[in-house]
C-alpha cells in the first residue's frame, strides 16, 4: 500500500542531489573571491523574551505573561523541515502523543494530562479541528509553510477564547506575516523512506506598505510498516508493507498599510494529502484529506495604545475513506471584533465573536451549530508587577450557555527573578460523535467542565530563562461511553457526563545561551488519574507518561549552526483500564539537527532521528520508524 512513484525515482534521488551539490560548490567558489564573509543577520537567533499574543490576545513579551506559554520561531522550525506539526510539538515540554504508524497516519496529542479535544488549535487565528472527533490534524500541517508557532498552557485560553481550551491553546501562523524585503528560494530535500520534498516561495516588499508572501511545497514518502502483529487478535488489522504518505501544501498571506491608523491583510494555509494505512486482508487501503484555514483583517489603530480589528476566517477539515464509504467535511467560519484600550494602569481588552461549525455528512441527525460570545479582559505588564483577568460568554445553540473566567498575578521581587500564581475555569463542547453518532450518541450530553491552578517561580537573565511551574486541574464531567446491553442489542450504550480526573504536575524548563553555545533542558512529572469512583477509579489516564524530559546542546556560528538532544518519555498506558496488555514501556531518541550557510545563496539542513535505532512503539500494535535522516537544499536569492 505504498503511495505509487515511478521506477526511476532512484534515478531521481541522485539527479537531485547531484545537481544541487553542484550548484552548491559551483556557487560556492565563485562567491569565495567575491564576499568571505556572512551577513550577521544571517546568524542564527534564540530569544529568551519574545513577544506573543495568543496568551493575552494583546502583544505581551513572554516574561510578563502568568501562564506558562512557549514560542517555536523560525528559526528553530527549519530543524523540521519535511515534517508536520505533530514533529514540532511532541517535543516541546507538557506535551505527550501516539501515532498509528508513520507520516499522516492517525494520532493525537496531549498536554498537561488533557486530550487533544480538550486543545484548542488555532491558524492566525482562526479554529481548526474536526467537528466529528473534534481532535485537530497536526499530523498533516506541514512545517515548512509555517513561520512560528505560540503554545499557551493550561485552561486561561478558555475565557480568552471560548470552549475546548481546557489544556491550552496552540496557534500556527502562516509564512509572511513579517516580510522585510523581497526575496525568493526553492528548496530541494530527501529522506528515509524514499522522501522526497519540493518547495518554492517568493515574498514582495515595497516602500508603500505592501507585503506578499507566497510558497508551496509537495512532500511525498513511502512510509513504514505501519502496524505490527498482535498473536492474540486474529481480527488485528496487519499487512506487512509500507503504508505511504503523500501532501501538497501551500500557504499566502498579504498585508498593507494603508496609512498610520489603517492595515489590512490576508492569509491562507491549506494542504492536501493521501495517507495509506493498514487494514486487515484489505489491500490499499487510503484515505483523502483537506485541512486548512484562511483569514481576512482590518485593524484600525484610532490613537496611541488603543486599536480595534475586525476579523473574518474559514476553515476546513475534509476526510474521505473510500474503504469504508464515510466522508466528513468541517466547516467553520468565524466573524471576531476585537479591541484594547491604555488604561492610567495596564491596557484593556474587549470584544465579540460569532462561530458557525458545519458538517457535512449523513450520520447525524444535527450538522450545525451556532456560538455568540462576549468577552472582557485586562494586562498589566511591567517590571514590578503582571496581572491578567478574562470574563467570557458563550452562547450554544446546542448545550446552552457557559461562563469561564481566569484570574493571575506575578510579583517581579528584583530585575531577575518573579513568583507568580493564577485560576483558571475551563470547558470542552461535546464532539458531533459524542452528540450524534449512531452508536452511542447523547443529545443530552453537557460540556466537560475544570477548574486549573497554577504557581511558577521564574528566573530570568540575558544568557538564560529558568522556570519551575506546578499544576493541580480537577476535570468534571468527563464524556466517556457507558455500555447498556439489551436482549436484542448486547453492544448498546451510550456517551455519557460520568467521569472525573485529576491532574497534577509539575514542568521545569531551562534554556540558556552563552557566546555560541546554545544549551537547556525541560522536566515533567504527571500524575493524571481517573477519580469518577467507577470501575477505573484510581487508574493512570491513557497516554500520560510519568516523566518526560529533553535536553539538548548546540553550538552557532554566522554560517553554522548544529543541535543534539536526548528526549525521554517515561512508561504509561494506553488505556484508562490500565490491563498489562496496554503497558508502553519507556524509550529515549538520540536526534542531531543542523543548518550550514554553503554561501550567502545556498543554505543546507539535516536532521539525523533516532540515530541508536531505539525499538519502541507509542501505541500497542503500531510501528514507528527506526534511524532516519532528511536533507535538503534552499537556494535563496533576492
Amino acid at each position: 500500500m505504498s503511495v505509487s512513484r515511478a521506477s526511476s525515482r532512484t534515478y531521481l534521488r541522485l539527479s537531485i542531489l547531484s545537481a544541487l551539490g553542484l550548484l552548491a560548490v559551483n556557487t560556492a567558489m565563485a562567491a569565495t573571491s567575491e564576499n568571505t564573509s556572512i551577513n550577521d543577520n544571517n546568524l542564527p537567533q534564540v530569544e529568551l523574551d519574545e513577544i506573543v499574543v495568543t496568551a493575552t490576545r494583546t502583544p505581551t513579551k513572554v516574561s510578563n505573561v502568568i501562564a506558562q506559554t512557549r514560542v517555536v520561531n523560525s528559526k528553530e522550525l527549519k530543524r523540521y523541515q519535511g515534517q508536520t506539526v505533530l514533529e514540532v510539538l511532541k517535543r516541546q515540554p507538557g506535551i505527550s502523543h501516539y501515532t498509528n504508524g508513520g507520516m499522516g497516519t492517525v494520532s493525537n496529542l496531549y498536554m498537561r494530562g488533557y486530550d487533544g479535544k480538550q486543545i484548542l488549535v488555532l491558524i492566525d487565528g482562526i479554529r481548526y479541528s474536526s467537528l466529528s472527533t473534534g481532535t485537530s490534524a497536526l499530523n498533516l500541517l506541514p512545517a515548512d509553510q509555517i513561520d512560528r508557532i505560540e503554545i499557551l498552557y493550561g485552561a486561561s485560553g478558555s475565557s480568552i477564547y471560548g470552549a475546548d481550551a481546557m489544556g491550552g491553546v496552540i496557534q500556527v501562523f502562516t509564512k509572511g506575516s513579517n516580510v522585510e524585503k523581497t526575496n525568493y528560494s526553492v528548496t530541494a530535500g530527501v529522506g528515509s523512506n524514499d522522501q522526497y520534498l519540493y518547495g518554492a516561495s517568493a515574498q514582495f516588499a515595497n516602500d508603500t506598505g505592501t507585503a506578499l508572501s507566497l510558497s508551496a511545497s509537495h512532500n511525498e514518502t513511502d512510509g513504514i510498516n505501519a502496524t505490527l502483529p498482535d498473536p492474540s487478535n486474529q481480527y488485528a488489522p496487519y499487512n506487512k508493507d509500507d503504508d505511504g504518505f503523500e501532501s501538497d501544501n501551500v500557504s499566502i498571506a498579504l498585508n498593507q498599510r494603508i496609512n498610520d491608523q489603517w492595515s489590512a491583510g490576508a492569509s491562507a494555509l491549506y494542504s492536501e494529502s493521501t495517507t495509506y494505512f493498514d487494514n486487515g486482508a484489505a489491500q490499499n487501503v487510503y484515505s483523502d484529506q483537506e485541512t486548512g484555514a484562511a483569514q481576512a483583517f482590518v485593524d484600525w489603530r484610532y490613537q496611541p495604545g488603543a486599536s480595534v480589528k475586525l476579523q473574518y476566517g474559514h476553515s476546513i477539515d475534509n476526510i474521505d475513506t473510500e474503504t469504508y464509504a464515510s466522508n466528513y467535511d468541517t466547516e467553520q467560519d468565524q466573524v471576531s471584533l476585537v479591541g484594547q484600550h491604555s488604561l492610567p494602569i495596564g491596557t484593556g481588552i474587549y470584544g465579540a465573536e460569532y462561530l458557525n461549525q458545519s458538517i457535512d455528512t449523513t450520520d447525524y441527525d444535527v450538522d450545525d451549530r451556532d456560538v455568540t460570545s462576549a468577552f472582557l479582559g485586562y494586562v498589566l505588564a511591567n517590571d514590578k508587577f503582571d496581572a491578567q483577568a478574562n470574563l467570557r460568554y458563550d452562547d450554544n445553540s446546542q448545550y446552552g450557555d457557559e461562563t469561564t473566567y481566569n484570574l493571575g498575578g506575578a510579583l517581579h521581587i528584583n530585575p531577575n527573578l518573579r513568583i507568580g500564581a493564577s485560576y483558571a475555569k475551563g470547558f470542552r463542547a461535546p464532539s458531533f460523535n459524542d452528540l450524534y453518532s449512531p452508536f452511542g450518541g447523547n443529545a443530552e450530553l453537557t460540556p466537560e467542565t475544570s477548574d486549573n491552578y497554577e504557581a511558577f517561580i521564574e528566573y530570568d537573565t540575558t544568557i538564560q530563562s529558568t522556570r519551575l511551574t506546578g499544576y493541580h486541574n480537577k476535570v468534571d464531567d468527563l464524556i466517556s461511553y457507558v455500555s447498556n446491553p439489551t436482549p436484542s442489542n448486547p453492544y448498546a450504550g451510550a456517551s455519557e457526563n460520568v467521569n472525573e480526573a485529576e491532574i497534577n504536575g509539575i514542568t521545569l524548563t531551562s534554556d540558556w545561551i552563552i557566546d555560541n553555545y546554545l544549551f537547556g533542558a525541560s522536566y515533567d512529572y504527571q500524575h493524571a488519574k481517573d477519580s469518577s469512583g467507577g470501575s477505573n477509579d484510581g487508574n493512570f489516564l491513557a497516554i500520560r507518561p510519568e516523566h518526560k524530559g529533553l535536553i539538548y546542546a548546540g553550538y552557532r556560528l554566522s554560517s553554522f549552526d548544529i543541535r543534539a538532544e536526548y528526549e525521554y518519555v517515561g512508561d504509561y498506558y494506553s488505556n484508562v483500564t490500565n490491563a498489562e496488555s496496554q503497558f508502553v514501556d519507556h524509550y529515549g531518541l538520540f536526534n542531531i539537527s543542523g543548518n550550514y550557510q554553503l554561501t550567502d545563496n545556498i543554505t543546507m539542513t539535516a536532521r539525523l532521528d533516532n540515530i541508536t535505532n531505539e525499538k519502541y512503539i507509542t501505541l500497542p500494535g503500531y510501528d514507528t520508524d527506526g534511524i532516519n535522516y532528511f536533507t535538503s537544499l534552499t537556494y535563496n536569492w533576492y
